[in-house]
Parts: structure tokens; C-alpha cells; sequence
């Protein structure tokens, strides 16, 4: 009997050594920072509520989602102030320099860009990421700046969720699209059934014909001529892409080497 509390006591040691641990590595990984307020745009509650919105759909897309404001660039373009950043904290989701997509906020020249590094550059391309831009630039401009923060997490990780090459706001993708197509598709087969339930119709349109008195007099097909018309295709002379600074918009690859996608803008 003494031996067998021994070792109950053993195994309850371990356990707790072991619920201890864990919780210690949950506590690790949920203190990664991944909003760096440094111009001051948040409150405190505000900074904590993106930081735990950031890190829920981080672990799900297995790609950091950052914010990153600030209000001396120190003489940097944005674009550079930005690729810096990712070089030297080495952002990444499970390793230095690896997915991640980052907003980023300039205070004193009011210029806001986008960026995906990694598999966020190939499921937030330059096309995506500027009708981020556009869904939070009111936002942006009336100050609203965790509307906005929050807008750019959700929306970033929703289209991370959609195949690469397809408008992530297509109306096929939309909820109440679905749910009127159903509802569509569900009265017709119901419909369909019904009309199927009742008797069977015997009556056609021989049923009231009088073969002896109707018939084809003639028949005559002529051909006459066939036109064919010629037009120049326009050639495309704006190929160029947006921006209101030398950077320009879309993306670029940074000095340490890494690619990335875009999309730049002032509010």
C-alpha cells in the first residue's frame, strides 16, 4: 500500500511538472509582439486586442499579420523604412524571414503600404492587397486607425484563405450570394417535384391537327454573301502603375534579399 501511494505520487508530480511546462510555452508564443505602435496610435486595450486578433489568425494562415506605425521615418521612403524592418527583426510566422504580411503607417508624410512577404506574396498579390488598401483608407483618413488595423487582419486573412488568381471579391465568395443561390436551387427542386407529383397531361399537338390539311408548300434556302470586317486592335499605352512617390506602387525585393508584394497610397 505504501508503495502504491509512492508511486501515485510520483505520477502526480509529473504531471504537474508537465501542465507547468506547457503552459510556459503557451505563455512564450502568445507574448510574440507582432503590433508595433510606435507612432502612438493606440490605446492600450486597442494595442492588446490586436495583438491577440493578430496572433489567433496568425497561427491559423501560419503567416504573421503586423502592424507597424511610425512617425519619424528618419528621411526613409516608406517602402525602405519597411523592407529595414523585415531585415533586421527577421518577421516571420514559424522562422526569421519568413511569411508574413505587414501594414505600415507614416505619420509625418500620411503614406500607408502594404506588403506580403512569401506565401503571403502569392495569396496577397498587388491586386489583393490594393483593395485592402482601399477598404481601409477612410478609415485611415478619419483617424479611425484600429478600424483600420483590424480591417487589414481580417480581410488579409480571409483572402489568404482564397486561391491565388481568382478576385477575392466576387460575388460567388459572397455569404448572402450563397444563401440566395440556395434558396434559389432549393425552390426550384421543390417546385420541380411538385409539378412532377400531379396526373399525366395526354394531350400534344397532333391532338387537334388535321394531317389531310396541313402540310409544307415550299421550302427555299438562298445563300447570298458573307461580309467579313477587319479592325485594329488598340495597342495598351498604360502599362505603368500608380504611386505618388519614386517607390511607386506594387512591390520590390528588399536589401537582404527578400521579395515582396505591394500596394502604396496616401490618406
Amino acid at each position: 500500500m505504501v508503495k502504491y501511494k509512492i508511486h501515485l505520487k510520483w505520477i502526480l508530480s509529473l504531471m504537474i511538472v508537465f501542465i507547468l511546462i506547457s503552459n510556459i510555452a503557451l505563455g512564450q508564443s502568445d507574448s510574440k509582439e507582432r503590433v508595433y505602435d510606435f507612432a502612438n496610435l493606440l490605446s492600450k486595450e486597442e494595442k492588446e486586442k490586436l495583438e491577440n486578433l493578430s496572433s489567433k489568425y496568425s497561427a491559423k494562415r501560419k503567416t504573421d499579420f503586423i502592424i507597424l506605425t511610425i512617425s519619424d521615418p528618419m528621411g526613409k521612403d516608406i517602402v525602405d523604412y519597411m523592407e529595414d524592418f523585415y531585415d533586421e527583426e527577421g518577421l516571420g510566422y514559424d522562422k526569421i524571414h519568413g511569411n508574413t504580411a505587414i501594414l505600415t503607417i507614416d505619420m509625418e508624410n500620411r503614406d500607408v503600404y502594404l506588403a506580403g512577404f512569401y506565401e503571403a506574396k502569392k495569396y496577397l498579390d498587388d491586386s489583393r492587397l490594393d483593395i485592402i488598401r482601399d477598404k481601409i483608407s477612410s478609415d485611415l483618413s478619419e483617424g479611425q486607425y484600429y478600424d483600420a488595423f483590424y480591417t487589414f487582419i481580417k480581410t488579409s486573412y480571409k483572402y489568404m484563405g482564397i486561391r491565388p488568381g481568382v478576385n477575392p471579391e466576387n460575388i460567388l465568395f459572397k455569404f448572402w450570394f450563397q444563401i440566395i443561390v440556395s434558396l434559389v436551387v432549393g425552390g426550384i427542386s421543390v417546385g420541380a417535384m411538385a409539378y412532377n407529383s400531379g396526373g399525366r397531361v395526354t394531350v400534344s399537338g397532333r391532338t387537334y391537327e388535321d394531317p389531310s390539311k396541313s402540310r409544307i408548300i415550299s421550302r427555299r434556302d438562298n445563300y447570298l454573301r458573307t461580309n467579313i470586317s477587319k479592325r485594329k486592335k488598340p495597342s495598351d499605352n498604360n502599362s505603368n502603375g500608380g504611386g505618388s512617390s519614386s517607390r511607386g506602387s506594387g512591390g520590390g525585393v528588399s536589401r537582404g534579399g527578400h521579395s515582396h508584394s505591394g500596394s502604396r497610397g496616401k490618406f
